[in-house]
């Protein structure tokens, strides 16, 4: 917001690329690590803009396509990205799977600077806030620390250490953004009733779709017994079904309310989860495949109308705070649910697996019930 959002993705772009370079020159574990520090910083910059661009671009109108579209590509990525990877480590070392982020970045970064449009410019432009941004970064970064430790068994007088200096921390973040007229964490949009139900659906979404693809990989080998070719060509329904549903999402947005048609998708995907947690002891890949599938709908028809939701409810102005929550709700989700899975696995060994299924049923259950309270909420404009 304080600089624009094509300048910002420029930016990111710039050091995705070099740090992408430099972990593949890595020759050590340290520099490796480094990289992918600096190679997080550009992502970072790159997905907290990424939807204010979408509003950026597109008009009024047609933003709902824009949403779809955008969720469209993140399927096919997502899809594409492992087979790509397994193809790459086949006929070379690592270090191509960051090698070949040097060419796509170039082409990113040429198509950025010819297409993307500038921000308009305002009169006054609020302070970058350095105090908020090591306090974000300290809360944050406790609270993923807190859960992955927990998830591992680390020493719980450690973990209580990590969360009363989270809870602290946390207490003078959150006091400090609601004093700034342009916080650094868009605190103040959670009062907006359609902006804080999105967010909180996102959160509950993203949980149960990270508990989901973790758990499901150990559930098909280790409990099904199915090959890692196997396992994956089972897994992927679910981004194929997600492609096929997202841009038709997009284009629904336009003629119904997102909270319905995100309480809708996530109904759907939760029948999906259920029919996992009650596979037989033995399922055929039919079986297997169509709760796949139902997930994956299921979240294609949820996702772009709450991206659209969670954009537009914030002020124009605002695009770029509003982005960067949608991004905060979405790791924040992920890392949650990722954590889950690993004390679920900790504490129950491979009947961690079915319980994390069915803990991500229930956390898609809750989050159609937050969706469908948005009902009540006017539709939006962009």
């Amino acid at each position: 917001d304080m600089f624009g959002y094509r300048r910002i993705y420029k930016c990111g772009l710039v050091v995705f690329l070099l740090s992408s370079l430099f972990c593949a020159l890595s020759d050590s574990l340290q520099m490796l690590t480094l990289a992918r520090i600096a190679q997080g910083f550009g992502g970072a910059a790159l997905m907290s803009v990424n939807t204010a661009l979408i509003r950026l671009i597109y008009p009024q109108r047609h933003l709902g396509r824009g949403m779809g579209i955008n969720s469209f590509i993140v399927a096919v990525s997502s899809a594409a990205g492992p087979t790509i990877a397994a193809a790459i480590l086949s006929i070379s070392s690592w270090k191509w799977l960051f090698l070949i982020n040097v060419p796509l970045g170039i082409i990113a970064l040429i198509l950025a600077i010819r297409f993307l449009p500038a921000n308009i410019a305002h009169d006054t432009k609020p302070r970058f806030d350095l105090p908020s941004a090591v306090m974000n970064a300290l809360t944050f970064g406790l609270l993923i620390t807190a859960l992955s430790g927990f998830a591992q068994g680390q020493s719980l007088t450690l973990i209580g250490a990590e969360l009363l200096v989270l809870v602290v921390v946390g207490f003078f973040f959150v006091r400090r953004q609601l004093s700034l007229p342009v916080p650094l964490l868009p605190i103040d949009l959670l009062r907006i009733p359609l902006f804080s139900l999105s967010i909180g659906t996102s959160i509950c979404s993203f949980c149960a779709q990270m508990l989901a693809m973790v758990s499901l990989p150990f559930y098909l080998q280790t409990v099904l017994g199915r090959s890692e070719v196997e396992t994956g060509l089972l897994l992927t329904p679910w981004p194929l079904a997600t492609m096929v549903m997202a841009p038709l999402a997009g284009y629904l947005i336009e003629r119904l309310h997102a909270g319905l048609l995100g309480a809708l998708g996530m109904v759907i995907m939760a029948a999906g989860l259920f029919a996992l947690v009650m596979l037989p002891a033995s399922p055929s890949d039919l079986n297997i495949i169509w709760p796949m599938i139902l997930c994956g709908a299921g979240f294609g028809l949820f996702q772009s109308p709450n991206n659209h939701t969670i954009i537009t409810s914030a002020p124009r102005e605002r695009s770029g705070g509003a982005s960067g929550m949608l991004g905060t709700a979405r790791l924040l989700g992920q890392s949650t649910g990722a954590a889950l899975v690993a004390l679920m696995l900790n504490q129950f060994g491979d009947s961690g697996t079915h319980l994390s299924l069915l803990a991500a049923a229930i956390l898609a259950t809750l989050a159609a019930v937050v969706s469908s309270l948005r009902i009540t909420q006017p539709r939006v404009q962009a």
